[in-house]
């Protein structure tokens, strides 16, 4: 496998306060997974982090577009130009976020190398967009609607090169049995498993099903999104937004392994484990103890 080096991207920027005057605790998930020695027990470099701009909405308003948009664009870029960067030199980043939004660098720096697939494990389609959704404003539920096109131009098309990832190349895998996006993201061809099909057809055969569709020759490999919420919240309650019905550690486990371990994978992003919310920190230990397994002996 390629040498792993651990990126941060300790960015909030793309979710709402979970309080008045507070401000989401997800930034913290690196350094709760570092805690936990993620990096020593991954065999992994050192990356260093990107910091992100300040979380500050100023004045905005529910029908003002998507909050923090300048600053998301500013970030957006530079946290592309560390994973270019290492993607070209042959590594595998294990980007350590931060909210959904993060993912955004991800795709932009695929799509200045070539055309990258996305493999989404995702509790929900982040799908959200101002042809679908009048409630349009914080990137962490919008990402992959941003990432094909679909959004303000200001964080759609940086750089021009709208859309960083095309429909066909996106696998959203684990969102909820009655997400209710599902519909749309069928019409256009956008494949989604949810967890009750992954039960029905067997976690293993579902991944390799799908992993074999991840490795066609029409791209050049694919990224792996990882979201803390495809965890029930039974297992995994840190998140913004626990819905009921998610996978369970065993499960997630295999599907993360069969992807991360395929050559055509270039890259992961962990995001939305938020320690302010798993005080005793055992939500945090199981996640990474599941994200260590994934890429195979533990170095600890």
């Amino acid at each position: 496998m390629a040498p792993v080096v651990v990126i941060d991207a300790p960015s909030n920027l793309g979710l709402r306060p979970p309080a008045p005057g507070t401000v989401p605790g997800c930034y913290k998930l690196a350094g709760a997974l570092r805690e936990q020695r993620i990096v020593q027990r991954l065999g992994a470099f050192e990356g260093g982090v990107v910091v992100p701009p300040r979380y500050d909405r100023g004045d905005w308003q529910e029908g003002d577009g998507v909050f923090n948009a300048a600053a998301i664009a500013a970030y957006t870029p530079r946290l592309a130009d560390r994973i270019e960067r290492h993607v070209r030199s042959g590594d595998f980043p294990v980007v350590l976020g931060g909210d959904c939004s993060i993912q955004l660098g991800a795709s932009l720096a695929l799509r200045r190398i070539g055309r990258y697939g996305l493999a989404a494990i995702d509790g929900s389609a982040d799908f959200r967009h101002p042809g679908n959704s009048a409630a349009v404003g914080a990137a962490g539920g919008e990402e992959l609607a941003i990432s094909t096109g679909r959004g303000q131009d200001d964080l759609a098309d940086l750089e021009g090169l709208r859309p960083y990832l095309r429909d066909e190349d996106v696998r959203l895998l684990g969102i909820r049995d009655e997400d209710t996006d599902r519909a749309e993201l069928a019409r256009l061809r956008i494949p989604t498993v949810s967890v009750g099909e992954m039960r029905q057809w067997g976690v293993a055969e579902m991944a390799a099903g799908v992993l074999r569709t991840l490795e066609t020759p029409a791209t050049d490999g694919f990224w792996v999104h990882l979201d803390a919420d495809v965890l029930d919240p039974a297992v995994m309650p840190a998140v913004d937004a626990p819905d009921a019905g998610g996978l369970l550690p065993d499960e997630l486990a295999v599907l993360l392994r069969t992807l991360v371990r395929s050559e055509r994978c270039v890259g992961l992003n962990v995001t939305i484990y938020d320690p302010d919310l798993d005080p005793d920190g055992s939500a945090g230990a199981m996640f990474t103890d599941v994200i260590v397994g994934a890429f195979g002996d533990d170095k600890d």
